[in-house]
C-alpha cells in the first residue's frame, strides 16, 4: 500500500491522532505490550519461606515432640515457624513490589505526533494510527509503516538474525506477502535505529506485532544474586557447617552426661536454627530492593542490584557537562553575523526577547543576514517548541532548541517556514562528523543545503563567506578572525555553532554527502549558554571530601569547558591539565594511562574516546562511574563499573547498556546515589554485625552448661524465640537505618573488602559479654537468689533478650556509641525494641505463655539485676572494642 492508502486505512494523517481518538483506540486495542511471564504469586512467596533445611528441621522437631507427647512444645515450634514465615513473607513481598516499581520506572517511551504537535508518551500507550518519530538510538516501539525517512537504517538482528542494518525506504510499495526481512518500508517493534531519521504510522501494537507473533523477550527487571549475596551464601554455608557440627557435639555430650535425650535433641535443633545465618542473603536482597526503591524516588533508577554495592566503591565519576552538570536549557546569547556581534535577550525557553547591536534593537525581518542565520538554525534541526501548561518546552535536542527559540523571538516558526522551504532531504548529525545538513526547495524551485555544526568543521568546509549582501571567497584572515571570536565566546562559557549554506547546482539525488557539504558559504555563529545546575558545585565539593574524583567530559570547545569547570568549582586557577579529542588521538594507551589521573577535563571528545578514558582509569585501579546518552556511548557505559544513562535525553540503547538511569539527568543525583549506595552497604554490615554478635554466645552458654553438668541455661523454645522473633524486628530496622553523618567524609571502600572486615573484635567481644552476662544471671539465679531451675532460666532468658535489645543500638555505627548518634534517629528501631520488650513481658507474665516457654514472673530486683548485667557490656563495648583489628581492615589502594 502507498503512504496515502495506509493513512486512509488507519484513518489518520501526517499530524497524527487527536487525544480523544487515541484514548478511544487505546480502549479498543489495549496496551502496546507483550504478554508477560507469570509473576511470582503471593502464595508462592509465602510457601517459599518454609522451603529450607532449617525450617524442615524445626518441623521435624515439632512432629517428634507431638509423637512423644510434648504437645505444648510442638505447638510452640509450629507457631514460631509460622510467625517467622509471615515476617519473611511481608519483607519479601515488599521487595517484590519494589522491583515491580523499578520496572515501571524504567518503562520505554516514544515520541509521537498528536494534535499536530510532538509529545513523549509511554510506549505502552501507542495505538494504531499514531505517528511516531524515530532517531538514532531509539528502539522502535511498535510495528509501523514509514511515511518519511532520511538515511534511515534499522538493526533488525533480534527479529531476523541479520547483523547488517537494513536501509529503509518510505516511498517503496511492496506486495503484502513480502517477507519481514525484505519489508524496506516497515519498522518493527524492538528493532534499533542505528542512523538517520524517520517518521512512521503505527499499524500493529502489542501481541499483534511481529515480536508478539514469535513470543519475543519481555522487558523485565530480573532478580539477581549480587557478589555480596554470593559471599554471604558461602560464609553462611561455612559457618553453618561448623555450627551443625558443634550442635551434634553438644547433643552427644548431653547424652554422655545422661541428660534427657529429647531435651538435648530439641536444644541442638534450636541452636542450629538460631545460630546458622541462613537468612542473611534474603535480608540482603530485601535491603537492596527497598534501598533501590528509595533511590528511585530520588531520580536514581538502579537497573541491577549488584550496582548498589559498586556505587559505594566508586573512586571516579566521569560526567558529561551538557545537561548533567548544566541545566540543559540552552539559550542563544550572542550571534556573530556580517561582522557584527548581536546580543540576544530573554531567559530559558521563553519566546520573548530582543536582538541588540550596540544597544539598539534590530528587527531580523529587516536584516537579511540575521534572518538567514536564524532560518538555517530553525530548519536544520529536529527540535520542536511547544507550550504545555502555559510554559514553553523544547522537544528534542536542547542545543537545537536554543536555535528554535531564537528564531521564535524573531517571529519565525518552523511549520510556517517549511511551507516556503519544504524539506527534501537530510544528512543527519553524527558525532564523528560534528555537523548536520538539511536540503530545502526555495520559492524559485532551487535546492539549498543548510548546514550547522562545530565552527572549525564548518570553516574547514567553507569556500565562501556572506558579507554585506555579497558572497565572496573566504580568506585565511577571515577564518582566523572568526576563530578568535569563537575563542572569546567559549571563554564566556558559550557553546558555539556555525551556520552555512550551499545552493545545489543539480538534483540532490545525484550528489553525494561530501559534495553537498563542501564549498559552503559561511554565514555566521550562534553562541549559546547552558548555565550550571545550582546544586552541582556542592555535589563536587561533597565528592572531594568523599575521596571521589570528578572528571568533566564534553564535546564542547576546550575554553567553554574550562569556563564551566571553574564556575562549578571543578578546577581553580590555571594549574590543571585539559586534553582534547585531537590530543587523545595522538597519545598511546600507555601515555594516556600515565596522565589520566591528572586530567579533570576532556574536551571535544567523541564517544569512542570515552572508552579509552575508562580503560585508562581502570588500569590505574579506579572504580569508574561513566555517564552517557547516545548510541555510541553504549560501549563506554558497559565497560565502566557503573554505567549511568540519562533518563531524559538518553537513547534506549544507552539505557539498556547502563547500570543506572538518572531520571533527571542531574550530576547531583549521581552523588546522592553514591551516598545511598554507601548507606545501603553500611546497613547490610550493621545487621550482619548484630545477628552474628547475638547468635554466637548461645552455643557457648549451652556447651558450658553441658560440660559443667548443669541443666541448659536456655530451653530450645527460648532460644528460638530470641533469635527468630526478638532479633527479627531490630535486624530489619537496621536495614533502613539513616546513614552516618560522615558517610561522605571517608574514602571509597575497597571492593575486595570482606563483609566482616573491621567488625571481628566487636562481634567476638559482644558474644563474650553476652555469654558472661547470661551465665552470671543463670548462676546467680541457680545458687544465690532462686531455688528453682525455671526461675534461673527466666533470669538468663530476660538478660539475653535485654542485652540484644540494648546492643543493637551500638551496631548502628562502627565509630560512635549510641549516645553520640542518638536513640531517636531511627524510630523504626525504637519501635522494634519496644515491641521486643513487650513480647518478652508477655512471655514472663502471661500464664499461657509461661507454660509454653517455662518462664516464671520476675520481681523488680530481678529486673534490676538483668538490666545491670545486660547494660554493662552495652556501655563498655563501644569504648573499648569499637575498633577494627589492625590486620583486617583494608584501605582503598589506587595504582600510581
Amino acid at each position: 500500500m502507498s503512504i496515502d492508502e495506509v493513512l486512509k486505512e488507519l484513518d489518520t494523517t501526517f499530524d497524527g491522532l487527536s487525544d480523544v481518538e487515541a484514548k478511544a483506540r487505546l480502549e479498543k486495542y489495549g496496551f502496546n505490550e507483550l504478554v508477560e511471564k507469570a509473576k511470582v504469586s503471593v502464595i508462592k512467596i509465602f510457601i517459599d519461606q518454609f522451603k529450607n533445611f532449617l525450617v524442615g528441621l524445626l518441623i521435624a522437631a515439632a512432629i517428634i515432640s507431638a509423637v512423644i507427647g510434648e504437645h505444648i512444645d510442638a505447638f510452640a515450634i509450629v507457631a514460631i515457624v509460622i510467625l517467622n514465615g509471615v515476617l519473611g513473607f511481608i519483607q519479601e513481598y515488599r521487595a517484590e513490589q519494589a522491583l515491580e516499581a523499578l520496572k515501571r520506572l524504567a518503562a520505554p517511551k516514544a515520541r509521537v505526533r498528536r494534535n499536530g504537535s510532538e509529545i513523549t508518551i509511554l510506549a505502552r500507550e501507542l495505538v494504531p494510527g499514531d505517528v511516531i518519530i524515530l532517531e538514532p538510538g531509539d528502539r522502535v516501539p511498535a510495528d509501523a509503516r514509514l511515511i518519511t525517512c532520511t538515511d534511515l537504517k534499522i538493526d533488525e538482528a533480534m527479529l531476523t538474525g541479520e547483523s547488517i542494518p537494513v536501509k529503509k525506504n518510505a516511498a517503496i510499495i511492496l506486495p503484502e506477502d513480502t517477507p519481514v526481512a525484505d519489508r524496506k518500508n516497515m519498522v518493527f517493534m524492538g528493532t534499533l535505529v542505528t542512523t538517520g531519521y524517520g517518521e512512521a504510522v503505527v499499524v500493529s501494537t502489542g501481541m499483534n506485532t511481529e515480536m508478539g507473533k514469535i513470543a519475543a523477550m519481555v522487558q523485565e527487571v530480573e532478580k539477581e544474586e549480587t557478589p555480596l549475596m554470593r559471599r554471604l551464601n558461602r560464609f553462611g554455608k561455612r559457618i553453618g557447617t561448623l555450627i551443625v557440627v558443634l550442635c551434634i557435639i553438644t547433643f552427644v555430650l548431653g547424652l554422655a552426661r545422661e541428660m534427657d535425650p529429647v531435651l538435648m535433641f530439641m536444644t541442638a535443633v534450636g541452636l542450629a536454627v538460631s545460630a546458622v545465618p541462613e537468612g542473611l542473603p534474603a535480608v540482603v536482597t530485601i535491603t537492596l530492593a527497598l534501598g533501590v526503591k528509595d533511590m528511585a524516588k530520588r531520580n536514581a533508577i538502579v537497573r541491577r542490584l549488584a550496582s548498589v554495592e559498586t556505587l559505594g566503591c566508586t573512586t571516579v565519576i566521569c560526567a558529561d557537562k551538557t545537561g548533567t552538570m548544566t541545566k540543559n536549557e540552552m539559550t542563544v546569547r550572542k550571534i556573530y553575523v556580517n561582522g557584527r556581534i548581536i546580543e540576544v535577550t530573554g531567559a530559558g525557553y521563553e519566546v520573548e526577547g530582543e536582538f541588540l547591536f550596540n544597544g539598539e534593537t534590530i528587527n531580523p525581518a529587516e536584516d537579511p543576514h540575521l534572518e538567514l542565520l536564524l532560518r538555517i538554525g530553525l530548519l536544520c534541526s529536529h527540535a520542536e517548541l511547544v507550550k504545555e501548561d502555559g510554559k514553553w518546552k523544547v522537544l528534542g535536542d536542547p542545543t537545537e532548541g536554543a536555535l528554535v527559540v531564537a528564531a521564535a523571538k524573531a517571529g519565525m516558526w518552523k511549520r510556517a517556514l517549511l511551507k516556503d522551504y519544504p524539506k527534501r532531504h537530510e544528512i543527519p548529525f553524527e558525532s564523528s562528523r560534528k555537523r548536520m545538513t538539511t536540503i530545502h526547495e526555495t520559492k524559485d524551485g532551487k535546492l539549498v543545503a543548510y548546514v550547522k555544526g562545530a565552527p572549525e568543521v564548518i570553516l574547514e568546509r567553507s569556500r565562501f563567506i556572506l558579507e554585506d549582501g555579497n558572497v565572496r571567497l573566504i580568506t585565511d584572515a577571515d577564518k582566523q578572525r572568526i576563530l578568535t571570536i569563537v575563542r572569546e565566546m567559549a571563554q564566556s562559557a558559550l557553546r558555539v555553532l556555525a551556520m552555512a549554506y550551499r545552493v545545489i547546482p543539480a538534483q540532490f539525488e545525484f550528489i553525494d554527502t561530501d559534495q553537498v557539504e563542501s564549498e559552503l558559504v559561511f554565514v555566521g555563529l550562534a553562541g549559546m549558554i547552558d548555565p550550571p545546575r545550582d546544586e552541582v558545585k556542592g555535589a563536587i565539593e561533597q565528592c572531594r571530601r568523599a575521596g571521589i574524583r570528578v572528571v568533566m567530559i564534553t564535546g564542547d570547545h576546550k575554553l567553554t569547558a574550562i569556563a564551566i569547570a571553574k564556575e562549578i568549582g571543578l578546577v581553580e586557577g590555571n594549574n590543571f591539565m585539559v586534553l582534547t579529542g585531537a590530543e587523545l588521538d595522538k597519545m598511546s594507551d600507555e601515555e594516556l594511562t600515565k596522565v589520566v589521573d591528572k586530567v579533570p577535563i576532556f574536551a571535544r571528545v567523541s564517544p569512542e574516546h570515552k572508552v579509552r578514558i575508562v580503560k585508562a582509569l581502570k588500569r590505574k585501579g579506579h572504580i569508574v562511574a561513566m555517564t552517557g546518552d547516545g548510541v555510541n556511548d553504549a560501549p563506554a557505559l558497559k565497560l565502566a563499573d557503573i554505567g549511568v544513562a540519562m533518563g531524559i535525553k538518553g537513547t534506549d540503547v544507552a539505557k539498556e547498556a547502563s547500570d543506572m538511569i538518572l531520571a533527571d539527568d542531574n550530576f547531583a543525583t549521581i552523588v546522592r546515589a553514591v551516598r545511598d549506595g554507601r548507606a545501603i552497604y553500611d546497613n547490610i554490615r550493621k545487621f550482619v554485625r548484630f545477628l552474628l554478635a547475638c547468635n554466637f554466645d548461645e552455643i557457648a552458654v549451652i556447651t558450658t552448661c553441658i560440660l559443667a553438668g548443669l541443666p541448659p541455661a536456655l530451653l530450645p523454645l527460648q532460644i528460638l524465640w530470641i533469635n527468630l522473633v526478638t532479633d527479627g524486628g531490630p535486624a530489619v530496622a537496621l536495614g533502613v537505618d539513616p546513614p552516618d553523618e560522615d558517610i561522605m567524609e571517608r574514602p571509597p571502600r575497597d571492593p575486595e573488602e570482606g563483609i566482616l572486615s573491621g567488625m571481628e573484635l566487636f562481634i567476638l567481644a559482644s558474644a563474650l559479654f553476652q555469654f558472661l552476662g547470661t551465665m552470671a544471671a543463670y548462676l546467680l539465679g541457680m545458687y544465690l537468689l532462686k531455688d528453682s531451675v525455671a526461675e534461673a532460666r527466666t533470669l538468663a532468658f530476660v538478660q539475653a533478650v535485654l542485652f540484644e535489645l540494648f546492643v543493637v543500638f551500638n551496631c548502628r555505627s562502627e565509630k560512635h556509641s549510641a549516645f553520640r548518634i542518638g536513640f531517636l534517629t531511627n524510630k523504626a528501631l525504637v519501635i522494634a525494641d519496644v515491641a521486643g520488650l513487650i513480647l518478652t513481658l508477655m512471655l514472663v507474665y502471661a500464664p499461657p505463655l509461661q507454660v509454653i516457654f517455662d518462664t516464671v514472673p520476675l520481681t523488680l530486683y530481678d529486673w534490676i539485676l538483668c538490666i545491670l548485667l545486660a547494660s554493662g557490656g552495652w556501655l563498655v563495648l563501644p569504648e573499648i572494642f569499637m575498633k577494627p583489628l589492625p590486620f583486617t581492615k583494608k584501605s582503598r589502594q589506587v595504582k600510581s
